[in-house]
């Protein structure tokens, strides 16, 4: 068994973006880090908050979350890799997920970026797709065609209160396994994570009345700089799906 080594949730940095769905991955990084106890605090080098915990076996698991926009996130991911030498099935990316509906969540082994630009930009720099995948489903706004900028759109907002519950949900049932994924043992992982129950969902429609998920007092630091914010809205079309 590989135990995991470094675990990075994507999403965009900045109070605008960090109730969005494309954060759903940050979301997921940030609820583990308040279970392990593990402080996240800014590393320029890594472009990223930088956290990590000590497992039984004494190696040290590493927590991040990029501080750059969803597409460029092998920066951070790439950087890390080479500094603490980690291998890339050795590492685990919590991502938002247009083909699962909202509270679903699948592990996955290695695969395609099914058009999400923040894997592409990731297995470009690791120069191999072969790293675990925590998909965390949002959706998809619609059946059919969309252009690029319906789906930037749709990421790019929060997600609807019945919606966001799911979500919540199928992060706390993420946070379940890592037991199992601190140990190595991802195939009991998986084997957990696709067959635990979901929760009750409210049925009531209407928009999501937080802007984080529960349990996260305040937003991470954000580490945008005045090229961030000048490309910000240049870049929304390339940060979706």
């Amino acid at each position: 068994m590989t135990p995991l080594r470094l675990i990075v949730g994507i999403g965009n940095p900045g109070s605008e973006y960090r109730a969005t769905r494309h954060n759903a991955g940050a979301w997921f990084v940030e609820r583990l880090a308040q279970a392990v106890g593990a402080s996240l605090g800014m590393q320029a080098k890594f472009q990223a908050l930088i956290g990590s915990v000590r497992a039984n076996d004494g190696i040290d698991r590493r927590l991040a979350l990029p501080q750059t926009f969803v597409n460029r996130s092998g920066q951070a991911v790439s950087a890390l890799a080479r500094f603490y030498r980690i291998a890339p099935e050795e590492i685990l990316i919590a991502h938002d997920e247009l083909d699962l509906k909202p509270g679903v969540v699948k592990l996955k082994e290695s695969g395609g970026s099914a058009g999400h630009n923040g894997l592409k930009d990731i297995a470009a720099s690791l120069g191999t797709p072969a790293f675990w995948r925590l998909r965390i489903g949002i959706g998809h706004p619609r059946e059919g065609a969309l252009s690029e900028q319906e789906v930037a759109d749709y990421v790019l907002h929060r997600p609807r209160l019945e919606e966001q519950q799911a979500i919540d949900d199928a992060i706390v049932r993420a946070l379940a396994i890592w037991p199992s994924l601190e140990a190595g043992d991802t195939e009991r992982a998986m084997h957990l994570l696709h067959t635990l129950p979901k929760a009750p969902q409210a049925t009531k429609a209407g928009a999501a009345t937080t802007t984080n998920p529960p349990d996260s007092s305040k937003p991470p630091a954000a580490a945008a700089s005045s090229r961030d914010s000048a490309d910000s809205s240049q870049e929304k079309g390339s940060k979706a799906k």
